[in-house]
């Protein structure tokens, strides 16, 4: 009962994606992108990732300290020379994107499923 595409094994959807909580811990201008992104770091707990992530309706110093959803095992990929390491989620708002969080604080690298 997908909504726009066909329905998948949910067995094999949670072996293939992995998704964690993380915390952004810095936030770059990146005029070198062709869209307009920001360069984060990400901790998830014992590891930090690289992301370049659609948040520009946020202030940098508004992302700082937030928890994100990111799928983190997508390989990594070169945009504009920078290595984004993980995916970090979203949604289309009327201003933006909007990143996806917890309702509430939760640790660091904490599976999402």
């Amino acid at each position: 009962m997908g909504i726009d595409e066909p329905d998948i094994d949910p067995e094999r959807f949670l072996d293939d994606i992995e998704m964690r909580i993380g915390e952004i811990v810095a936030v770059e201008a990146f005029p070198e992108a062709r869209k307009d992104v920001y360069k984060l770091d990400v901790e998830f707990g014992n590891e930090t990732l690289r992301s370049a992530a659609g948040l520009t309706m946020y202030e940098r110093e508004e992302l700082l300290g937030r928890q994100v959803v990111a799928v983190v095992n997508l390989g990594t990929v070169s945009i504009a020379g920078f290595e984004s390491q993980c995916l970090v989620t979203g949604v289309d708002g009327d201003e933006g994107v909007i990143h996806l969080q917890p309702e509430r604080p939760v640790e660091n690298g904490t599976r999402v499923y």
